[in-house]
């Protein structure tokens, strides 16, 4: 196998100006192709990227494209991922990884079977903030995980997207969209989940879109918008996890946790980057430095200022994994378990019953400052 393998992006929509913008930063990977059902789609990004535009199957089919990455909406993961696979190619999917776990398990067997390789975003908790935050924990700096808080709220999507229908649907909500990001930095930084419990509801059977081109018009709300779960670890640590779309204000951290020598405050798993406080048993509050790791660098303007983003850093991880046959960090015994969890909380909602998680993972390995820097051109 070459060390450097060749990457082709299915969808182009933009979700894939990130790959494109940010997958040249690292090594043993290269983006040869692109494709989109939307021919005019594919061949914007490929003029815009200068890679080539490709039908779905000529990509499929092509020599040079050893890993695909599924960046078509979260319905189509599992059928998308399905064709990647029975080509022949390596997947690495968005999140979800698929909306089921049936559907996972399914791809899980065929993987098997091919002897191919499946991974998935996010990525975000290789970031420079959540791996110090991970270090701090391995040092025993605030003793063992015993319980936390994770927030995730606002007022959803119809007043920025211009299509925000899908968010409001099943296989949409906050738990799927966003759930994702939290789950990934708990195992990264806790462990596997054991059991789940939740209550679940939405606030308003319709919304009202104030975004354009289609402000003021009227979607319907068929998947929960507000979700309290509570999360027991293999561990023994009971976490909480707010997840919503009803809420206009609040002063929740993203993720707080509590250990039996002091307390760790995450920032927002959705990035790479932020300040990582620890609180330890004499009360003082130390803001952790993260020794000049690659991927807590800013690097991308946003509205609120410089943040750091390095997605695709788990896509170049995964390909280095490969070469060098090691596990990788986003894979899909993690992605599966992380679908287990959120299925199982929505459906703790509808039962009102403790849900227990029936798929096993791993904590990641730790990704130091040198190995980051490894993965860099």
């Amino acid at each position: 196998m070459s060390d450097t393998l060749g990457v082709g992006i299915i969808g182009c929509g933009n979700i894939s100006t990130t790959y494109f913008k940010f997958l040249p930063l690292f090594k043993g990977v290269e983006v040869r192709a692109c494709a989109d059902l939307n021919r005019g789609a594919a061949e914007a990004r490929g003029k815009e990227y200068g890679v080539r535009a490709d039908t779905v199957h000529d990509l499929l089919e092509a020599d040079d494209i050893d890993i695909v990455v599924n960046l078509t909406i979260p319905d189509a993961h599992w059928p998308v991922s399905k064709e990647i696979l029975s080509a022949g190619k390596h997947v690495y999917s968005e999140k979800p990884l698929v909306l089921t776990l049936e559907d996972g398990k399914a791809m899980q067997k065929l993987a098997s079977e091919k002897g191919l390789k499946v991974g998935s975003a996010p990525d975000t908790f290789m970031g420079g903030a959540h791996q110090r935050a991970r270090r701090a924990i391995d040092e025993g700096r605030v003793g063992k995980i015993t319980s936390g808080t994770c927030h995730v709220m606002s007022h959803g999507m119809e007043q920025w997207h211009p299509n925000p229908d899908f968010f409001f649907l099943p296989g949409g909500g906050p738990i799927l969209d966003l759930g994702p990001y939290y789950i990934a930095n708990l195992v990264n930084l806790v462990g596997p989940v054991k059991r789940v419990a939740a209550l679940t509801s939405m606030a308003t059977p319709t919304r009202t879109i104030s975004s354009q081109p289609r402000a003021g018009e009227q979607i319907p709300v068929k998947t929960p918008t507000n979700i309290h779960a509570l999360l027991e670890f293999v561990n023994g640590a009971t976490i909480t996890l707010s997840a919503s779309w009803d809420v206009w204000a609040h002063r929740h951290e993203n993720m707080e946790l509590y250990g039996t020598e002091g307390s760790l405050y995450v920032p927002d798993p959705n990035f790479f980057g932020g300040d990582v406080v620890l609180t330890g048993s004499d009360g003082k509050a130390e803001t952790l430095t993260d020794d000049g790791h690659p991927f807590g660098i800013a690097n991308e303007e946003h509205g609120d200022g410089m943040k750091a983003n390095y997605r695709a850093a788990g896509l170049a991880d995964m390909a280095q994994a490969l070469v060098e046959g090691r596990d990788y960090r986003c894979s899909l015994d993690r992605a599966l378990h992380a679908v287990d969890v959120m299925t199982s909380i929505l459906k703790s909602g509808e039962t009102g019953s403790f849900v227990d998680i029936e798929t096993p993972c791993s904590r990641p390995a730790s990704l130091g400052k040198d190995e980051a820097l490894a993965m860099l051109r």
